[in-house]
């Protein structure tokens, strides 16, 4: 029987594998996924978890294999800036900066930390019972009994489907396509996020690599016509953005609609507990989906090293986390609805540009500060 089982090995669960290592805790990760392979797009790792990674020892490997970002700004079609978030302060405090990388790059590196004697694939999860301990059935049809179960199974979450039977995803009205491509930035770019509003889209780009950039295009599903090109909806934006989209393959462009979740009562149940997308699922407007889950895996470390009742943990856990976690999920979709709107933008950039950038700085020091 295994002591603790953990449920997925996205971000989430290969965070909390490290966190459980550094503990010297005796865990399997269940991943259905034949292998774990460079899918997936970019992601930026706030402060906040490079913070995590930091006192994993993992901080130097990621900004390595990833690109540093010192900015965030957000910008009119003609890439005229209207907001920026400079964040070198917070660096400074925190000890850590932005790192834009491949999902891929950073999932390798936490599975190499970990080792893969601790990560089962192919084992996707099918049924979950409460006996004595958790019977967990896959659809390998191996079965596996567990004291500890973690969900870290994302927004459509199996766990949280069979155990909790709570929490409903939410569709944004939004759809979003990802892409990577090898391509040459403006120098001036090299160290910032970029996103440009528009009239009910958007599109944002950054350096993740020495050669790759990292791009998102946004739309409100309704108002556009599905046979036109990503290429047409945004032939009003400047041509850098045009050159992006044109010089990347069919093949490295994926396409989403934009969901979250409903908030949930309660995270844990007797032995178990859910982290990250399976809890709190948020949009993208803040690039905090990951990072929270990260954050997640970090809160439960601390709180294990102080008591090693994983009930009253996950207890505890869910008293610190909820308020920021509701704020970001909250305050993400109402960024997504402001950066989409298809009339007043004029008004919208105007009213952005007058916010002080002391005020940016506060929201993003509420968002990067760890709890404990």
């Amino acid at each position: 029987m295994n002591t603790i089982s953990i449920i997925g090995a996205g971000i989430g669960g290969l965070t909390l594998g490290n966190v459980l290592k550094q503990h010297l805790n005796d865990f399997t990760i269940y991943e259905s996924a034949q292998e774990i392979k460079p899918v997936g797009a970019g992601i930026m790792m706030a402060v906040n978890a490079m913070q995590v990674f930091d006192r994993l020892g993992l901080k130097e490997k990621i900004e390595k294999a990833g690109n540093k970002i010192h900015r965030i700004t957000i910008a009119n079609e003609s890439l005229k800036p209207i907001s920026k978030t400079e964040i070198l302060a917070l660096e400074k405090k925190y000890n850590s900066c932005n790192v834009a990388i491949h999902r891929a790059e950073l999932q390798r590196i936490l599975v190499e930390n970990i080792g893969s004697e601790h990560i089962q694939l192919g084992h996707s999860l099918l049924k979950i019972e409460k006996k004595e301990n958790y019977a967990l059935t896959f659809e390998n049809e191996i079965q596996k009994e567990s004291r500890i179960i973690f969900g870290t199974d994302g927004i459509k979450s199996q766990i949280r489907n069979q155990i909790f039977k709570t929490g409903t995803i939410r569709n944004s009205g939004q759809k979003c396509w990802r892409g990577l491509v090898d391509f040459n930035l403006p120098e001036k770019y090299h160290q910032e996020a970029f996103e440009v509003w528009g009239k009910g889209k958007r599109f944002g780009f950054v350096k993740i690599s020495e050669k790759k950039v990292y791009w998102y295009a946004c739309i409100n599903e309704k108002s556009f016509d599905p046979h036109i090109t990503i290429a047409d909806i945004f032939n009003d934006f400047d041509p850098l953005i045009l050159n992006l989209i044109g010089a990347t393959a069919k093949g490295d462009i994926i396409c989403n609609v934009i969901t979250d979740l409903t908030p949930i009562p309660q995270w844990y149940t007797d032995n178990l507990c859910m982290i990250g997308d399976a809890a709190h699922a948020t949009t993208p407007n803040m690039g905090q989906g990951a990072c929270q889950a990260i954050e997640d895996a970090y809160i439960i470390g601390r709180l294990l090293e102080k008591n090693n009742d994983f009930n009253a943990v996950f207890e505890e856990f869910q008293k610190i986390r909820r308020k920021k976690v509701d704020y970001i999920v909250h305050t993400s979709r109402s960024i997504g609805k402001v950066s989409q709107w298809q009339r007043g933008n004029s008004l919208r950039n105007f009213l952005m540009s007058l916010i002080p950038e002391s005020i940016n700085q506060k929201m993003a020091k509420k968002i990067v500060e760890l709890e404990i």
